[in-house]
């Protein structure tokens, strides 16, 4: 049924000669049709709110304890570097033995050491400690993002289907991460940073209760292994360039996210950091909309060099000497192309990896863009201490670039991931 829907919403959405629609929604309105696939996308919505939460609270948590910006970052950082290195294995788990240990052990460890994180905060425990409990809420963070990225493969074998699903995601995940930064905002101002971190650790294992709750989660079906390589996705042709194209430009990423910070520090009103940072997700959010509600005829990995192409481009104009309110409309505009990234990386991820290696391949993309992010931020603080925002959001543009060289030159349109939707 929702197979038959969704061609006729493909049809509905071919753009008119005499008028073409920036979006059409014809294609949601299918996806979303079944009951089914409407609760799998609220379910994971609450689940995955920690992620707008999470490094936000902690940042703020540790350093309104401490006084100390640097203990701050530290206890984010060490969430982050838990979350990509474990994320894999959890991934491996989940393919050869289901989902469903693996979120029940995770939505009951990742409130635990959110908890424990704000106790030994409360107590002045050892930095050491505190560090310790934020490595460990990252590491036992729930995997729903990737369950839900594998059921979607699994459930949407069309391309046309599974790129208007993973254009669903990511504008989603967008929106959690504008909602997510607010409501810390407003728990800070009004309870307190704890609040705020306690806030994290209900919603994650609410939402993974959830989402466990699911006829799609109980229906899980392991898939037979074909191979035993103990490299898994990683041994995958065209899997590993995949992988170093979404550091690159994850690295843009970490990049653009400091320059920004940086430029609202520069022009006096720190806070217009966070609007900048909302307008460039509101942006991504509008073209991946666009992006899933249309059909595109170039080869998926072409597709990817094209939108990182334009990243770089859009990221080179913000270094250009512009005032708050021509920064913040080029904010949006550069926006635009990110989330049609993130989109076609979930797409090659998909085609590339067999079955039985699914959600460990979603891990190793997920894990490459996290650390990409890490390391661009921290190369965005190097730079800092001896140029300007402009330096930095010049570099993000130049990786941006890199990433889309290296998918022109190492994601051939004859291999396995050349593909496009539509």
């Amino acid at each position: 049924m929702v197979r038959r829907s969704i061609r006729a919403a493909v049809r509905e959405s071919q753009p008119l000669r005499c008028r073409k629609p920036m979006i059409s929604l014809a294609r949601y309105r299918a996806l979303l049709e079944p009951r089914d696939l409407r609760q799998l996308f609220v379910a994971s919505v609450v689940g995955r709110l920690p992620i707008g939460i999470s490094g936000l609270a902690i940042l703020l948590l540790v350093q309104t304890s401490s006084g100390s910006f640097a203990r701050g970052g530290a206890a984010t950082g060490c969430y982050v570097a838990g979350l990509a290195a474990v994320a894999p294995i959890l991934g491996r788990l989940i393919d050869r033995y289901g989902p469903h240990r693996v979120l029940i052990g995770a939505g009951a460890l990742f409130p635990a050491a959110l908890i424990a994180l704000v106790i030994s905060v409360g107590s002045n425990a050892s930095l050491w400690l505190q560090l310790f409990f934020a490595a460990a809420a990252g590491a036992t963070f729930p995997p729903i993002t990737v369950c839900m990225r594998t059921l979607l493969k699994r459930r949407l074998r069309e391309d046309a289907l599974l790129s208007t699903a993973y254009s669903l995601e990511s504008v989603l995940i967008e929106m959690i991460f504008i909602l997510g930064p607010m409501l810390v905002a407003l728990l800070v101002a009004f309870v307190s940073p704890a609040a705020a971190v306690l806030a994290a650790a209900l919603t994650g294992s609410i939402g993974t209760l959830l989402f466990l709750r699911l006829s799609a989660l109980r229906d899980w079906h392991i898939e037979k292994a074909t191979s035993r390589r103990l490299a898994g996705p990683l041994a995958e042709p065209g899997f590993l360039p995949l992988i170093g194209v979404v550091l690159c430009y994850s690295i843009a990423f970490g990049l653009t996210e400091i320059g920004l910070t940086a430029y609202a520090t520069e022009a006096g009103a720190p806070a217009l950091a966070g609007v900048l940072l909302g307008l460039m997700s509101a942006g991504s959010a509008f073209g991946g909309l666009a992006y899933g509600s249309r059909n595109w005829h170039l080869p998926l990995a072409r597709q990817f060099a094209l939108m990182l192409a334009l990243m770089g481009a859009g990221l080179s104009l913000l270094a250009l000497p512009w005032g708050p309110w021509g920064f913040a409309a080029w904010s949006v505009v550069a926006g635009v192309v990110m989330a049609p990234a993130l989109i076609i990386q979930s797409m090659l991820v998909a085609k590339t990896s067999r079955p039985e290696h699914s959600t460990e391949a979603f891990t190793w993309s997920a894990s490459a863009l996290l650390s990409g992010v890490g390391l661009g931020v921290t190369a965005g603080g190097g730079l800092l201490e001896v140029f300007r925002s402009p330096v930095v959001l010049a570099a993000a543009a130049a990786a941006a670039f890199l990433g889309a060289l290296t998918a022109r030159l190492a994601l051939r349109p004859g291999a396995p991931v050349s593909a496009g939707p539509g």
